[in-house]
């Protein structure tokens, strides 16, 4: 995945979180994920695994091709 990519799956996840009205902890807590970890995924500098994606959708109350511009 190009950085690029990381950086506007970042600003989705940011902006469906901030939708969402949870904090980086809540949505880390309710996804099953740590919270620094999800932190970092957020800040764009790791790309999920598709496991803890997963997650963090389902947590977001999302679809993920809200997240992923397919």
């Amino acid at each position: 995945m190009s950085v690029n990519s990381r950086k506007a799956i970042a600003q989705r996840l940011y902006d469906a979180r901030k939708y969402s009205g949870l904090t980086q902890v809540a949505l880390a807590k309710k996804a099953g994920v740590n919270d620094n970890y999800y932190a970092r995924v957020e800040r764009g500098e790791v790309s999920p695994t598709l496991e803890k994606f997963e997650k963090i959708v389902k947590a977001l109350d999302t679809k993920s091709s809200k997240i992923i511009d397919f």
